[in-house]
């Protein structure tokens, strides 16, 4: 049971966020959480050995020193009683050792079988929302899934892990992939816009294949632009891309600027200071909507600034490795280019229980790990 769950928890963990976007599901998906959380810190106690072996790999490493930057973090800036900023500390920690532990003990099935069940389980979901509410394009399309931005996280990266596996796809592939597609659009996420243009450049690169789609989709975006429908297509033509985020920027930089140093807490993630916001606009303002504004307000320049030139260390290690592969990797170079375009738009990276951002965290583990294999095959 217990080599079972070190297997499958990165599965659990990832699927049980499916669970937390849907209302109806919530309250077991917390309870859920909740105890994954409590479960795999016994087993992490109770293996010491073994699990130290793991945590201090050198391709698991950046998640270790991730987390003695967050303890430091704690012991200097937090009290023993912060009860909500000890938390993110335990569940963060708890996160990155699900994540290596999953990937060491189970690396085969995370490298074939892990995009294809993310790809199967997304698209019942989206086919059970389509049952309950069938009316794609009567406002922004949400399906079961509490938030429009939400479900589009999850048809893209699901419509990237099929349409950027190799091999010719079946005619039920090409289904999926349509209807991913069409979800992703009546959403009314731009953001699927990015991820979908940059499924078709890591699959097709700068060639005259995508040159004849980019000349399709110039003619679909005019023809959509006729209808007052509120796909993705049509917010990009009326909001642009960033428009609506600018305010949001300003008032997150500001928070930076009050506790410049040291930040806000380990608790305020995705946080903005409403003190410094207008009365008139306190309803307008709610979080950074950018990943990198979002971290620094949380730590401030010294911790988060460390934070996140792991984070691109990282992340330019793995990509430059792995740029030409055209393999399993690709999907998740697409999950980790993405989410580094996406946090300016978005506060991914940052948090516990999202489905894109542990994706990007488990994306950069198990790429260092194929990394560390492929370099040492001898």
């Amino acid at each position: 049971m217990i080599k079972w769950f070190f297997k499958y928890g990165a599965v659990i963990f990832t699927l049980n966020t499916i669970l937390l976007s849907i209302r109806q599901t919530y309250f077991l998906g917390n309870q859920i959480f909740l105890s994954i959380m409590v479960l795999f810190t016994v087993l992490l106690v109770l293996n010491p050995a073994q699990i130290k072996k793991i945590l201090f790999h050198k391709s698991f490493v950046f998640f270790l020193i991730l987390n003695i930057i967050n303890l430091l973090y704690f012991l200097l800036i937090h009290k023993i009683s912060d009860f909500e900023a000890f938390k993110y500390l335990i569940a963060r920690g708890v996160q990155f050792s699900i994540i290596s532990v999953s990937i060491f003990f189970h690396f085969d099935f995370y490298r074939s079988k892990f995009p294809d069940l993310i790809v199967n389980s997304i698209f019942y979901i989206v086919i059970i929302g389509f049952f309950i509410d069938p009316y794609i394009f009567s406002g922004r399309y949400s399906g079961i899934i509490w938030n429009p931005n939400m479900l589009s996280s999850f048809v893209v990266i699901s419509f990237a892990f099929l349409f950027l596996k190799k091999g010719k796809k079946t005619n039920y592939q090409i289904l999926m992939l349509s209807v991913f597609l069409l979800i992703a659009l009546a959403s009314g996420s731009r953001g699927a816009l990015v991820a979908i243009t940059l499924a078709f450049l890591l699959k097709y690169g700068i060639s005259m294949r995508n040159i004849v789609y980019a000349c399709l989709a110039s003619i679909i975006y005019f023809i959509v632009l006729n209808f007052q429908i509120e796909t993705s297509l049509n917010r990009f033509a009326s909001q642009g891309f960033l428009n609506d985020r600018l305010l949001q920027f300003e008032y997150a930089i500001a928070s930076i600027n009050n506790k410049l140093f040291f930040g806000y807490g380990l608790d305020k993630y995705a946080y903005i200071d409403k003190s410094l916001v207008p009365y008139f606009l306190k309803n307008q303002i709610i979080g950074a909507h950018n990943g990198y504004l979002a971290i620094l307000t949380q730590y401030g320049v010294v911790f988060g600034g460390l934070i996140l030139y792991i984070i691109f260390q990282k992340s330019y290690n793995v990509l430059s490795f792995f740029r030409h592969s055209e393999d399993y990797e690709r999907a998740y170079l697409f999950i980790i280019i993405y989410t580094l375009i996406a946090a300016i738009y978005e506060t991914l990276i940052t948090g516990i229980n999202e489905f894109h951002t542990i994706l990007f965290w488990f994306s950069l583990a198990i790429l260092s790990f194929s990394r560390f294999k492929i370099e040492n095959a001898n």
